[in-house]
């Protein structure tokens, strides 16, 4: 009969001797609401659950909840426990991150986000680094992919738009990924 590890570090020492890979991902900790931290906490608690393999929606609600401590984010675990408790059925994965984003999310950097989008402007950018910060700020603003294209035919230099409007019809990108 196995004993489970008391410690994490002997869980470790545990996968390792057991031939199973070593979690290369830190547990993010806790959560206390501080709305400046969530996102980071947010980024590194999924990379937890993946690199552990937590799939099912039940058992990834449950870790998440039990990291949430003290004063606000503690209040909301609570009553969120109590929510789970009452109900038979499982919870939605997407229904939970909507409602936890919109609990703890750092609501001046999405407003901050869309300002900066409608502004942001290639100038002497390279092409792939102006789409990597371009396609962050469109995430953070949550800006839909029309008005992403809009944007990126406003603020990419005139040159490369003429470029790439000089395709012949069939070569032509339909999708902001091309």
């Amino acid at each position: 009969m196995s004993v489970a590890p008391a410690t994490a570090a002997a869980a470790v020492n545990e996968n390792v001797q057991t031939g199973l890979p070593k979690n290369m991902v830190p547990d993010p900790g806790w959560f206390n609401g501080d709305w400046s931290k969530f996102e980071d906490w947010w980024r590194g608690i999924r990379l937890f659950l993946k690199s552990n393999r937590v799939i099912e929606t039940d058992d990834r609600i449950t870790a998440i909840l039990a990291r949430l401590r003290g004063g606000v984010a503690g209040i909301y675990a609570q009553k969120k426990l109590n929510e789970l408790d009452e109900e038979l059925g499982t919870q939605d994965w997407e229904d939970f991150v909507k409602e936890i984003k919109m609990m703890f999310s750092d609501k001046s950097k999405a407003a901050d986000a869309k300002w900066k989008i409608e502004t942001f402007k290639q100038g002497k950018k390279n092409m792939a680094d102006f789409m990597i910060e371009f396609e962050a700020l469109a995430m953070k603003a949550d800006t839909d992919k029309l008005h992403a294209i809009f944007l990126l035919k406003k603020n990419v230099r005139q040159d490369i738009i003429k470029t790439i409007l000089g395709y012949p019809p069939i070569a032509m990108p339909e999708t902001l990924k091309e």
